[in-house]
């Protein structure tokens, strides 16, 4: 196979998505500013020019977050009533308003890789994984990943895997499978990963976890892949902490040639989404943008969207 890397990321992003009332003086978690901030900070290293933007994707309506929440609480938040303040995020209207778009900017970004898989697609978007059927936690409201993987799987039987290295478990999941039973077919139990250890076992555990949905791949029983890579996996990170930075960077570079190797396998592209989740350094916010730049590019140098002919081993 001849290895011709991407170069450029489709990238669904519109200001829209983004939160700014009350969020960088009021919240501890910058997560609903976090897409402004990356974008701008990916503009200031002068690296735009590797982000198709594509704005051009309708918000969720209310109707879609039902495939993951009850009405009720659904409803709480919308409008500023009973458990509206279970993600532990400042309500406002802006922040609603958000949260239509990001929910809806992960879903667009992952129906784009699956229709279009030589293409590597993102979401810069987080405060997804710890929402719950009917409660936001941890700074999550709505679970954009579940929603986002039953509409695929209703739309075209797809199945996807969630390689999910923030660092804190992702429950989402798990917790919405009883919720909506097509979470099970849309997201098998042993595609919802999510690494633990520190260092080199970290690496280990992450690869081991590969290979198990390495041979769903191959045998046609998961169809896509979302790389969410948290920055709050660093050992630095306020509230997390596995992986140095020489470790953290090194997922990124495993995600990579993992990909190319079940590319090889599956004589096409591995459709592959990126998302941001958690990440909080209250002193040196900064880092924790450049984590997440640093991750991208890694896919962006590394991933092969190109196929072109492939031979089967003799």
């Amino acid at each position: 196979m001849k290895k011709t890397t991407a170069n450029k990321i489709t990238t669904f992003f519109t200001e829209k998505q983004v939160c700014f009332d009350s969020i960088r003086e009021q919240s501890y978690s910058q997560s609903p500013l976090k897409p402004h901030l990356l974008m701008l900070r990916i503009n200031d290293l002068g690296l735009s020019d590797h982000f198709d933007l594509r704005a051009d994707f309708k918000p969720f309506e209310k109707a879609d977050f039902e495939i993951a929440h009850t009405r009720s609480y659904i409803d709480n938040v919308f409008n500023k009533t009973g458990n509206f303040d279970s993600n532990g995020l400042p309500w406002s209207e802006n922040l609603v308003e958000s949260l239509t778009y990001t929910n809806s900017a992960l879903y667009n970004a992952m129906r784009h890789a699956y229709l279009n898989p030589t293409e590597l697609s993102f979401a810069p978007v987080s405060g997804m994984h710890h929402a719950m059927p009917n409660s936001g936690c941890g700074f999550c409201t709505f679970s954009g990943q579940v929603i986002a993987s039953v509409k695929l799987y209703e739309e075209f039987g797809a199945v996807g895997a969630w390689l999910d290295l923030d660092g804190h478990f992702g429950n989402s999941i798990e917790d919405t499978r009883s919720f909506n039973p097509l979470v099970d077919k849309a997201i098998p139990r042993d595609c919802n990963v999510n690494p633990t250890g520190k260092n080199d076992h970290y690496i280990s555990y992450f690869k081991e976890q590969l290979a198990i949905v390495g041979e769903k791949i191959k045998r046609n029983k998961v169809h896509y892949v979302v790389f969410a890579h948290g920055a709050d996996s660093h050992l630095d990170d306020d509230l997390g902490g596995y992986c140095d930075t020489e470790h953290w960077v090194e997922c990124a570079q495993v995600f990579s040639d993992w990909v190319n190797e079940m590319s090889l396998a599956i004589r096409k592209p591995l459709p592959v989404t990126m998302a941001l989740f958690g990440g909080y350094r209250k002193s040196n916010y900064k880092a924790v943008l450049d984590l997440h730049i640093d991750s991208l590019a890694t896919c962006l140098l590394n991933i092969d969207r190109e196929m072109g002919e492939v031979k089967c081993a003799s």
